[in-house]
């Protein structure tokens, strides 16, 4: 728990309120920055109450003129139709079977840029891209075309487009009531670099280019960079910037940092690069996460990292609480006796004498709804190469489970029929795994390695089988790595479904009135619930 110190500090939290409840986070990979040559992005959608679900949308071939619906957020949204594409891809959550996967978080900006008349709004516009993009490349021009044919209604937005040879970062907000289109800029990420995004603007300058493509309608700068052809201009006519092209920065200008977006945002990225660079050099940061600008005033867009990275280290990160640094939420006062980084109250609140205060926000957090690390592998045929470790709930307290692109239905613990937020069920994976997240939370030091255990024994075993998946998959026909994969990813749901009712019972047994583990009494009842036995320490 922390106070805040400093006038400036208590009226940035009063005006802009808590954080977003939809807060998310975004970690990406180059391909040589990986152990392997995979490409890699993350995804946690945080949001209090509501169940996550893995979607699924069928290939096909359509006939002109045929038309589809965009039917925007919540049951009341006005639907509007536009022209279907010849043919669009499969989609598994969010990666397509070419192996190209968009995640997001949103930054806000300005508020008077959101045009509530434009037709798209963030998510659908994902969705249709992944349906008709190919490649990285392709869904920045795709979103482009569909925001300027049909208008944004979302504000200030952050892409990683990955593909299986590349990473772009994108960061799109509209141009306000009445202006269709919207003003963005994408950055290709150095092959040998990792970035990260977690609900702040975080591109300044960019290459520029001369003029724009006609053909294409904005600018390029091949290989590196892409941006609307009115950026600049658009500014320059709404009063954001009056400096010289070359100085521009779309961050100043259309997402600028307010102190929260430091903490609650910066200080999530902060905390991923210092896990993979020479720490006492991200520590010189510090100062900038605590408001004071005078020496850094940002972040490095992306960074080396000082050893290439698995998956395994970046589904680790996606649970990271800041542990071992300035602001580890296992070490102030706020955790307890029982050492946890998580906290009842909101990122914002009010002490009992008004005092405006604040808990940080690190990027494994109990609000998250569903979490996911896309993996994209050039070497492998698109169907076995591109793989979702998805769950729902929170990262730190789940197992990432193994979804490959190439399936052709949603293992059932993931249907969103079967993922009712009010509703428990034994057969959802929501439930299953907020079940378990919820023991854990108020005893996290006591229980929280009952739930490692189980979590690494399936993490290890899915790793495990790739080989073989792997081996198999290249004696097979299309259809039958199809349902080869299907059924694959059905069996590992599964296991990990089994894996979390065993854990489960283990909890309330062992920690039954928190009595302390291995009495005479707790072994007999542990091995008579779950058939393991475990020895006095």
């Amino acid at each position: 728990m922390k106070r805040i110190l400093s006038l400036v500090m208590a009226v940035t939290l009063l005006v802009t309120g808590s954080v977003r409840s939809n807060a998310c986070t975004n970690l990406i990979v180059g391909k040589d920055a990986s152990a392997d040559g995979s490409v890699i992005c993350t995804y946690n959608c945080d949001g209090f109450g509501f169940a996550g679900s893995l979607s699924y949308s069928l290939p096909g071939s359509h006939a002109p003129g045929e038309m589809i619906a965009l039917r925007g957020w919540g049951p009341d949204a006005e639907v509007h139709y536009i022209p279907q594409v010849p043919y669009t891809y499969a989609v598994v959550g969010l990666m397509n079977e070419k192996q190209v996967s968009i995640v997001e978080t949103t930054w806000d900006g300005r508020r008077e840029l959101r045009n509530p008349e434009g037709w798209l709004d963030y998510f659908t516009l994902m969705n249709i891209t992944l349906q008709r993009a190919a490649s990285a490349r392709e869904a920045i021009e795709i979103m482009h075309n569909l925001v300027q044919e049909y208008g944004y209604n979302s504000t200030g937005e952050s892409f990683a487009m990955c593909d299986k040879e590349e990473a772009w970062i994108m960061e799109l907000i509209g141009k306000g009531p009445g202006r269709k289109g919207g003003v963005w800029v994408a950055m290709r990420v150095p092959d040998d670099c990792v970035t990260a995004y977690a609900n702040s603007s975080r591109i300044r300058q960019f290459p520029q280019a001369r003029r724009a493509d006609r053909k294409k309608g904005f600018c390029i700068v091949p290989g590196e960079c892409m941006y609307s052809a009115d950026v600049i201009s658009f500014a320059r006519e709404m009063g954001f910037y009056e400096g010289a092209d070359q100085d521009f920065s779309f961050r100043e200008a259309y997402g600028p940092l307010s102190w929260s977006a430091v903490r609650y945002c910066e200080a999530r990225v902060w905390s991923f690069f210092r896990h993979h660079t020479d720490a006492a050099a991200m520590d010189a940061y510090l100062p900038f996460l605590n408001g004071d600008y005078s020496e850094h005033d940002a972040l490095p867009l992306w960074i080396k990292p000082d050893r290439k990275l698995t998956y395994r280290d970046i589904q680790n990160d996606m649970r990271d609480h800041y542990e071992g640094t300035a602001l580890d939420m296992t070490a102030d006062v706020s955790a307890g006796p029982w050492a946890s980084p998580y906290r009842n109250q909101p990122v914002n609140f009010q002490a009992s004498d008004g005092t405006p205060m604040f808990r940080e926000r690190p990027i494994g957090c109990q609000q998250s709804a569903m979490t996911m690390v896309c993996r994209m592998r050039s070497w492998l045929p698109d169907a076995v190469g591109g793989v979702t470790y998805f769950n729902l709930d929170d990262a730190s307290m789940v197992a990432y489970v193994p979804v490959y692109c190439g399936i052709n239905r949603i293992p059932d613990p993931f249907r969103r029929e079967n993922n009712n937020a009010r509703e428990f069920s034994t057969e959802s994976a929501f439930w299953m795994c907020n079940f378990v997240s919820n023991m854990v939370y108020p005893r996290y030091s006591a229980m929280i390695g009952d739930l490692r255990e189980a979590q690494s024994e399936l993490e290890d075993f899915y790793e495990a089988d790739q080989a073989d998946v792997e081996a198999r998959a290249a004696t097979l026909t299309a259809l039958e790595l199809q349902e080869f994969l299907t059924a694959k990813t059905i069996e590992y749901t599964g296991k990990m479904m089994a894996r979390w009712d065993t854990l489960a019972r283990l909890l309330i047994v062992k920690h039954n009135d928190q009595r302390a583990p291995y009495s005479p009494v707790f072994i007999d009842a542990v091995h008579s619930q779950t058939g393991t036995r475990y020895e006095r320490q």
